[in-house]
């Protein structure tokens, strides 16, 4: 403990020249009369100001920032999402330096070319156009010098001013600003780490391989670290400028965009979080492209699973099932009063469904979720807010694209084949051979484990005594554990039987009558074993 004190001051002293800078600047923009309350905040386009003046570290938190829309109004998401990501381009010397560091090697040897004017120059790095000694034309992505330092030199004075904030102001505890400071810290590593970007175009490569009329540049393995990234040179041009004078392929666009969107989201659990115009191009062959894989959420199965219940909440307009399914994705207090968060679901479910369809936006409803759960103390994960940015950014270039693009009918459509796929024979076998690995080491484990603990129990610190009682526990266990295996079984299929009768009818009826087949079966075999276990009770009475 004392080292981790001594670390602790270690850090701050380190950032104690940045402290009075950052406290400077939050004084000149009237920014720290926000502590005493939402009423005392600066107006929308003072807080936007404020973090382009801080720099890097503090343009990134306002764009995560803006992905909380359950913590600030519509006023302020939006001049956030305006912030400055343009900073001056690194001279050719430290983007050389930068290279040849990584590389270990001269460019000179693995580029025939190097452009010396960047196409763009961002916060976190800049991009070059090269052409590799074999021929191959490439972007290459540079980051820029010494940001480990700034980040972890920022992030201990933000991690300061929170504590001090929070003793001083004990009200804002509520809103978990030790949490979100630790997230964005997490999420602003991986970004600079562009080793995990290469590994997420892999991914999402081989993810979305079957989709025709798609193209995402691959990763050049040998000129790719941890501070660079080549890829396949794009050349293409942002799909808002393509559409205008290409009209004909819009539908076509979109269409291939909600289906890379929504099989990632679903099937693969790891999306594209920043889907704007910028980043979704077409291909001069006529391909749809997406860009700059730096921002990517992640959803396991468990969340997967919560979320397609979510949705179908939302779309019955069943508040208790949008509830659990929510619950299922946030993490929750003990705390938490269910029964107000249900209404306050319930409110914001109606709201959604007195919206015409053209106005419905999945986006949205997620954004009214998330402040309904703030209110009530739940912890949303920040993989959800990049799926709630994700939808928002989508849904608002579409209408853009086009304003009367049928966006829920291309969304329903991705849907339903998500939906058989989920119920497919492959699907149902695979997960149902998971649950008997888990009941068979269930099986396996339980008696040897439940003897060992009624030993321990017997014989433990109460003292070395006899204990009939127990021994005649641990008798009754073991022949209860070896029946066991006849339950679980039993259990297993009236669960995969349910499930395959709750599958939409729309993926074929034969899921509906095997469903029959095993639930009925289950059923004969509960009847059976109730019926042994109580002609074996009336023998011992």
């Amino acid at each position: 403990m004392p080292a981790m004190i001594q670390l602790e001051k270690s850090r701050l002293l380190h950032a104690a020249p940045r402290l009075m800078q950052i406290l400077r600047v939050l004084i000149k923009h009237k920014f720290l009369r926000a502590l005493r309350g939402k009423n005392h905040w600066p107006p929308p386009n003072e807080v936007r100001e404020t973090f382009e003046e801080l720099g890097l570290t503090f343009l990134k938190l306002g764009q995560v920032l803006a992905m909380r829309r359950d913590l600030l109004s519509d006023a302020y998401i939006d001049e956030l999402e305006q912030l400055h990501d343009q900073l001056p381009a690194m001279g050719i010397d430290t983007v050389r330096m930068t290279i040849e560091t990584e590389l270990g090697i001269a460019l000179t040897e693995v580029f025939a070319s190097f452009s010396e004017t960047p196409l763009a120059a961002a916060t976190i790095a800049q991009v070059h156009e090269a052409t590799l000694l074999d021929g191959r034309h490439v972007a290459v992505k540079i980051q820029r010098p010494g940001l480990e330092k700034i980040i972890s030199t920022d992030i201990a004075a933000l991690t300061y001013l929170v504590k001090v904030g929070e003793t001083l102001f004990p009200h804002l505890r509520a809103l978990d600003l030790p949490v979100l400071i630790r997230e964005f810290a997490n999420s602003l590593n991986s970004e600079t780490d562009f080793s995990r970007e290469a590994d997420s175009i892999r991914l999402v490569r081989t993810a979305v391989a079957e989709i025709p009329n798609l193209w995402i540049p691959d990763v050049v393995a040998g000129c790719s670290g941890k501070t660079m990234l080549t890829l396949d040179f794009c050349d293409c041009e942002r799909i808002d400028f393509y559409v205008k004078r290409h009209p004909e392929t819009t539908s076509r666009l979109i269409n291939t965009l909600v289906r890379v969107m929504l099989q990632t989201i679903f099937e693969n659990g790891l999306f594209h979080a920043d889907p704007h115009p910028g980043n979704v191009r077409v291909h001069i062959d006529g391909k749809l492209s997406i860009l700059d894989f730096g921002m990517i959420g992640e959803l396991d199965e468990q969340m997967r699973e919560s979320l397609t219940d979510l949705l179908a909440a939302v779309v019955k307009g069943d508040a208790r099932q949008a509830t659990d399914a929510y619950l299922g994705l946030a993490m929750a207090s003990e705390s938490v009063n269910r029964a107000a968060l249900t209404l306050d679901i319930k409110a914001v479910l109606y709201e959604i469904h007195r919206s015409t369809l053209s106005d419905v936006s999945i986006g949205d409803a997620f954004a009214l979720l998330l402040r309904a759960g703030c209110r009530h103390r739940v912890h949303n994960p920040a993989d959800f807010f990049h799926l709630t940015r994700a939808f928002v950014i989508m849904e608002s270039m579409i209408r853009q694209l086009d304003p009367n693009f049928d966006y829920i009918g291309a969304f329903h459509e991705q849907i339903s084949r998500l939906t058989a796929q989920r119920f497919s024979l492959d699907e149902v076998k695979e997960k149902t051979g998971r649950v008997v690995l888990d009941l068979e080491r269930l099986m396996i484990d339980a008696p040897g484990d439940t003897r060992r603990i009624l030993r321990r129990l017997a014989e433990g610190n109460l003292g070395r005594v006899h204990a009939p009682v127990m021994e005649n526990l641990g008798g009754r266990a073991t022949r209860y554990l070896g029946r066991l295996p006849v339950v679980l079984n039993t259990s297993a299929i009236l669960v995969t039987g349910g499930l395959m009768i709750t599958a939409p009818r729309d993926v074929g009826m034969w899921h509906h009558y095997t469903g029959e087949v095993m639930v009925t079966a289950g059923i004969i075999s509960t009847i059976i074993i109730s019926l042994k276990a109580l002609s074996r009770n009336r023998g011992r009475g």
